[in-house]
């Protein structure tokens, strides 16, 4: 082989090794535009690195409403066991709203009936310092929302967890039924309710409640892989 065959040869090499590395880096790229899209933050209410996915659009809402109508009271079924570190899987939705109410002087209640979920929970309120903002209760929320006194301003249903087994999946739809049921005379015209897990198979969470309060002068403002429902006359702020 000639000097220039050699000289033709490595060039070649380095041409693909170029190529390569550059088809590499932007794979790279790719991936981590795609995750960047993907990451749904709450900024500048809570630190961006904290991504809330599917639940990103209707908690923003949701506190947007709140704001809007002065909420004071709200109240939590099913609390968050695993603290912010749930934030993509299951919300966290007891620091976020108890982090709204520190702001906006609120108080949530968020009841349980797992110990274990009650304990972990209550350790992220400590550790965020929402003491003085959230109290976490250790019951059956059916039993709870029954004996619950206060007229309720927000109201998040994501209690008895949902799973691939249909009679799961029935008798936690007739659960959150209940639920509301148990806290319905509770409720005033600037009511705002959501519900977690529901565009999940056969109707999530959700289904049965949400067929009720249709029926019973409630509206859908948001439907996605959560539900936010408020009254059917009550006059919105569209501009926000």
């Amino acid at each position: 082989m000639s000097v220039i065959d050699e000289g033709c040869a490595i060039f070649e090499k380095i041409l693909i090794m170029s190529l390569f590395l550059k088809l590499l880096i932007a794979g790279i790229c790719a991936f981590f535009i795609g995750k960047f899209i993907k990451h749904k933050s709450l900024y500048p209410f809570m630190s961006f690195r904290y991504d809330f996915r599917k639940r990103r659009d209707t908690f923003r809402k949701s506190m947007s409403l709140m704001k809007e109508f002065g909420a004071k009271t709200i109240l939590e079924t099913g609390t968050s066991r695993e603290g912010l570190r749930g934030a993509k899987s299951n919300g966290a939705a007891t620091i976020v709203f108890g982090k709204w109410a520190k702001k906006n002087g609120g108080f949530v209640h968020s009841v349980d009936i797992s110990e274990e979920s009650v304990n972990n929970a209550q350790r992220e309120v400590d550790r965020q310092n929402l003491q003085d903002y959230v109290k976490i209760h250790l019951n059956d929320s059916l039993v709870f929302l029954k004996e619950f006194e206060e007229p309720v301003d927000f109201l998040y249903l994501d209690s008895y967890d949902y799973s691939s087994d249909v009679k799961t999946q029935k008798e936690s739809q007739e659960h959150h039924l209940e639920e509301f049921k148990r806290i319905e005379s509770r409720l005033h015209e600037k009511s705002i309710v959501l519900i977690d897990d529901c565009d999940l198979p056969n109707g999530g969470k959700g289904k049965l409640v949400i067929e009720y309060m249709l029926q019973n002068g409630w509206r859908v403002l948001i439907e996605s892989y959560q539900v936010l429902l408020v009254r059917q006359d009550l006059i919105l702020d569209e501009t926000k």
